[in-house]
């Protein structure tokens, strides 16, 4: 199967579609979120060569969905917006927000949810978590932030970022209309939680088809990039639009010339049930044909960390 370039997407247009009617940043709705995935991730498994893949990372969501429904978080954001606003930062910034022990509880409940389903490898490694101390799990939690990621065992890591993602979803989900995504630098990374996106969602609504917002991997909240420029270093001058099939596929890939970077679009005009996770993992054979052509990927997937 080879790759091909395509032409450039059209830019969002009508009249409908000015800055002041976008909604600048979409918060994740915590209802359906990890059943929806998990079933998406089933149903892309079939006649998949990652099938076996997809269907673990299915089983995590569950999990995911499960651990959120018996370990559910009553926070008041209010103080934390008003600091997080007099130092300029992102309200749930991963890099500095004191995290407490709910996002454990959420690890452990994951944990025993998933071990009667597990064998082998994965089996130890929830074994090994579990017995984890709380200190050492805090320590693996700090060296994924950083990025620091031959810190942490790549069968592991899913694990522990799983449960960190339910802990930052639950609390980006208290905050709709008390935050927002300004426009300026750094566009690269989520406004709520400074993490970086796993893919890029060109949304099908009604008066505002095309729209492009960015799927942070950590928070699952989204914000709005124009596509006139590169969602990572914001140029707009040598941007290319690639596809395994055709101008009009559901999948593309967005690199730039200028900082050689690639990132993933999902179309849901073209597929009203893609889900940036789960349809991400389920087309790979895209992200190594763009490794041919020379292209590193701005995005990370929750499922996909590099390994040691």
């Amino acid at each position: 199967m080879s790759i091909r370039i395509i032409p450039q997407d059209p830019l969002e247009n009508g009249s409908k579609n000015t800055a002041e009617s976008i909604p600048p940043l979409l918060f994740p709705r915590l209802e359906n979120l990890y059943h929806r995935r998990a079933e998406r991730l089933t149903k892309l498994a079939e006649n998949n060569p990652l099938g076996d893949y997809l269907r673990f990372a299915a089983l995590i969501a569950n999990a995911q969905e499960i651990a959120r429904y018996d370990h559910p978080l009553f926070l008041d954001m209010q103080p934390r917006l008003v600091e997080s606003a007099r130092q300029g930062k992102p309200p749930l910034d991963s890099a500095t927000y004191p995290r407490d022990a709910h996002w454990q509880h959420i690890l452990h409940s994951m944990i025993a949810e998933l071990k009667p389903d597990m064998r082998g490898q994965a089996l130890s490694v929830l074994e090994n978590l579990e017995k984890a101390s709380a200190s050492e799990l805090e320590a693996m939690a700090d060296a994924l932030f950083a990025g620091e990621f031959s810190q942490v065992s790549s069968d592991i890591a899913p694990f522990i970022w799983a449960a960190l993602s339910v802990y930052w979803t639950q609390m980006a989900a208290l905050i709709p209309g008390k935050a927002r995504a300004e426009s300026g630098e750094q566009r690269q990374f989520c406004p709520v939680c400074n993490s970086v996106p796993v893919a890029g969602m060109v949304h099908m609504e009604v008066g505002r088809q095309g729209l492009r917002y960015l799927h942070c991997n950590l928070c699952e909240s989204e914000w709005y990039v124009v596509r006139a420029k590169c969602s990572n270093c914001e140029r707009s001058g040598n941007l290319h639009h690639w596809s395994l099939d055709s101008e009009n596929a559901a999948i593309k890939g967005e690199s730039c010339g200028d900082c050689g970077t690639w990132v993933k679009l999902f179309y849901q005009e073209k597929d009203p049930a893609a889900e940036p996770v789960a349809d991400d993992l389920a087309s790979l054979i895209l992200d190594a044909r763009l490794e041919q052509e020379g292209f590193a990927r701005s995005t990370l997937n929750p499922f996909l960390f590099p390994g040691e």
